[in-house]
């Protein structure tokens, strides 16, 4: 860790985080979970809170992706993901959905300004992000895909979702 000049947990609890909060909406896979949390670690992302039927910490499956950023980063339980919402835009956040929907924008099309604060939501493996919490959003954002497959794996998507963020905001 010296080697790749890594900070320890409770530097890095204390470090300037990313504004950016990731919501995962009944995420069923605790693969999936842990996923969510090694890379809300790796891009020093503010928070994640776990809603509906999400697993948590502390579970073997989820610490078998998650590699102990179960540790570093900071995350909530909430059983309704709409109440959850209510209180992101109250603090301020920008809410978005990470979804094909028929209004969404896509990925590339999509710039995240530097002043502002964003709530991602990530749905079920399934059915996606509930539409009583799309009802609630400020915008839509897809991937754009060119396979034979209609969607991604969610942690696939958050990785790429936040490359992209990450990017957008700190190289433009």
């Amino acid at each position: 860790m010296d080697e790749l000049q890594r900070t320890d947990v409770e530097s890095f609890k204390k470090q300037e985080k990313t504004p950016i909060t990731i919501v995962m909406d009944n995420v069923r896979s605790m693969h999936n979970v842990g996923s969510a949390f090694r890379t809300a670690d790796g891009f020093a992302i503010e928070k994640i809170y776990l809603c509906g039927i999400t697993g948590t910490p502390p579970h073997r499956e989820i610490e078998k992706t998650a590699l102990g950023a179960t540790q570093s980063v900071a995350w909530e339980y909430h059983k309704d993901t709409t109440a959850v919402v209510d209180q992101l835009r109250s603090e301020g956040y920008v809410i978005i959905a990470i979804e094909q929907a028929d209004d969404s924008v896509m990925l590339h099309q999509f710039e995240p300004e530097n002043d502002k604060k964003y709530a991602l939501i990530f749905g079920n493996e399934v059915n996606g992000v509930d539409e009583d919490v799309m009802e609630k959003i400020d915008t839509c954002i897809e991937i754009p895909q060119y396979g034979t497959k209609h969607s991604l794996n969610v942690s696939v998507a958050i990785g790429i979702i936040l490359w992209d963020f990450i990017q957008k905001r700190n190289f433009n």
